[in-house]
């Protein structure tokens, strides 16, 4: 199944995250098919990129957000 979920970045404390669509059955941090956007929780406020076409493209063909994204992507404006 494929997933649209949080990719860990950035260095101990300092967390950033990509929001990629990957196999589920790869590592959270590892192998994935496309970069979609980014989070970063550490700004304030809370800065969200997201490439919507694309994002509803994956969704479109039976990718799954996980609960996180699918919150990020409704802050997004892009479900």
């Amino acid at each position: 199944m494929v997933k649209i979920r949080l990719r860990r970045m950035g260095a101990k404390k300092n967390p950033y995250y990509r929001i990629v669509v990957a196999d589920s059955h790869f590592p959270r941090d590892g192998r994935f098919i496309e970069e979609i956007g980014t989070y970063d929780p550490l700004t304030n406020p809370v800065t969200i990129k997201v490439d919507g076409e694309r994002a509803k493209y994956w969704i479109g063909n039976g990718a799954q957000p996980t609960e996180t994204v699918r919150a990020l992507l409704k802050k997004a404006e892009v479900l």
